[in-house]
């Protein structure tokens, strides 16, 4: 069984075999979203997911090992897939509150509109999300980019850029989790709840 060559995130296919590799990675995919959205997380199988494409099983052997593996690919999906917007709203942030409100609210926006997690989330048997994936480190490291930026623009407080950085992380993050839960999703309740509790938080912040 011949197995996948890694390929960074975001990285085209080259050739006719790379293209074929990739056209059959993104079958498993887009028939896993449709899965997990219709039976959950924890009613789903690997079998569920093969019968949702035209391919044999070893072909997805060649991919992934399990649907954990699946659906951790779609997350980090979601994520790499987000970051450019959140970095866009972050950098036309002209006051505190844009800041805060343009991170929170992109990012819900776009976690909100995964369809095959929020189904999962809202069935709670869906595990929870990783935070070790090239994807998801490579998203913080932009927004404690975007956090010391903002400090130097006056936005942002003077103090830990990356103690901050790790607080808007974890809000982000177990909101996200709470929010996906409801039928459906109200990513602007949970963009207006974020930023009000992290806006009064940094305000009692000594500064230096």
């Amino acid at each position: 069984m011949e197995a996948e060559p890694q390929r960074l995130p975001g990285t085209p296919p080259s050739g006719k075999r790379a293209i074929s590799r990739e056209q059959n990675r993104r079958q498993i995919l887009d028939a896993a979203r449709r899965v997990f959205a219709e039976h959950g997380y924890g009613a789903t199988t690997v079998r569920h997911i093969i019968r949702a494409t035209p391919l044999a099983s070893g072909t997805f052997y060649n991919y992934f090992k399990s649907k954990e593996e699946v659906f951790q690919a779609i997350r980090d999906e979601t994520a790499l897939s987000m970051r450019p917007a959140l970095r866009e709203a972050r950098s036309k942030a002209g006051t505190r509150e844009e800041f805060v409100a343009a991170t929170f609210g992109s990012f819900f926006a776009n976690v909100g509109g995964s369809a095959g997690e929020a189904a999962a989330r809202r069935r709670n048997d869906a595990p929870h999300v990783r935070v070790d994936t090239p994807e998801i480190v490579a998203g913080f490291a932009e927004l404690g980019e975007d956090v010391r930026t903002a400090m130097e623009r006056g936005l942002l407080p003077p103090v830990d850029a990356d103690f901050l950085t790790a607080a808007m992380v974890g809000i982000a993050f177990e909101i996200a989790e709470m929010m996906q839960k409801q039928t459906p999703p109200d990513p602007e309740a949970a963009t207006r709840f974020a930023t009000a509790l992290f806006l009064g938080g940094i305000a009692k912040l000594p500064a230096g």
